[in-house]
């Protein structure tokens, strides 16, 4: 009356019901083998959900530089007039604004990313009349302006010393603008650099010097 159990050869093997060959007896898989293989699909999961984080923050990061490059040009074509009726040609912008508040929200590297982006869409756009001159000197204003303060900034990131950050970029733009002025002015309006027009441009220079002087305050500030 009992049942018998599977015969069992030597070698480990037991035959098939039907057909009667014998095959391998399936070991017992290694607790540890699950264990790894669970280990190495968390790992895969985890590497493949930090590779769609870091390409989500780049294309997000992508996306608000380049709206804070379009709000700066739509800025420049929404208001933009002169200060000085003397020097007319030297009109104020609030362009600067979103590409400082890009310099402290994203860093030094990005703020002139957006500068460089903003200077040549706007040089052949809204001011297609300056040509190369106004691309420029707008990089070399905004840049250092944007570049000095923001990098200032990064290593102190408070409410206060926004403030200071802003007062340096100021003054370097001021600086930079005298030289730039001296050198790239003559040659682009004049056709030389030579004593005669950096004479011209240095009757004007007090009016350069308090024009960048009002503007980056100015932009600073409302920032």
């Amino acid at each position: 009356g009992e049942i018998p159990g599977p015969t069992v050869r030597p070698n480990g093997s037991s035959p098939d019901e039907r057909s009667g060959k014998a095959y391998p007896c399936a070991r017992p898989v290694p607790e540890e083998s699950y264990r790894r293989a669970g280990r190495f699909v968390l790992s895969v999961r985890a590497k493949k959900e930090r590779t769609m984080a870091v390409n989500k923050q780049a294309i997000d990061r992508t996306v608000k530089l380049g709206l804070l490059a379009a709000i700066s040009i739509l800025l420049v074509y929404l208001i933009h007039f002169p200060i000085f009726p003397a020097v007319a040609f030297l009109e104020y912008d609030p362009a600067d604004i979103p590409i400082l508040i890009c310099g402290f929200a994203f860093g030094p590297a990005a703020g002139f990313i957006v500068t460089l982006i903003a200077a040549f869409i706007q040089g052949f756009t809204v001011s297609a009349q300056s040509g190369i001159y106004g691309i420029i000197m707008h990089i070399v204003a905004t840049g250092a302006y944007v570049l000095s303060s923001s990098l200032f900034y990064r290593k102190h990131k408070t409410k206060k010393m926004a403030a200071v950050a802003i007062v340096i970029g100021t003054l370097t733009m001021v600086v930079c603008m005298f030289f730039a002025n001296l050198v790239i002015t003559p040659y682009f309006l004049m056709g030389a650099v030579n004593s005669g027009t950096v004479s011209a441009v240095l009757s004007l220079m007090p009016f350069i010097l308090l024009f960048n002087l009002i503007k980056a305050g100015a932009n600073g500030a409302i920032t």
